[in-house]
């Protein structure tokens, strides 16, 4: 695996941009700057990150999140550190 995370990724097993073997390594995500925990996907080359809003979940499970848009900066956690 390179050191550089994929352009797009989700936390989501259901999702076609799921990527196990990187989630597995520990990504961590700075958005706008500032470090964001609560990232369930998020995509460099279109600049947008998708949050979970608390713990709140639609009708089907889902968390509840909210899409923005800026500068995204995806790095692994165990050689970023």
């Amino acid at each position: 695996m390179s050191d550089t995370p994929p352009d797009r990724l989700s936390v989501n097993p259901a999702s076609p941009h799921h990527d196990a073997a990187a989630l597995e390594r520990g990504v961590g995500v700075r958005f706008k700057g500032v470090e964001k925990t609560n990232v369930d996907e998020y995509c460099v080359s279109e600049g947008w990150v998708r949050l979970s809003v608390g713990k709140t979940v639609d009708r089907k499970g889902n968390a509840m999140t909210v899409k923005l848009q800026g500068e995204v900066e995806p790095y692994f956690q165990d050689i970023a550190e």
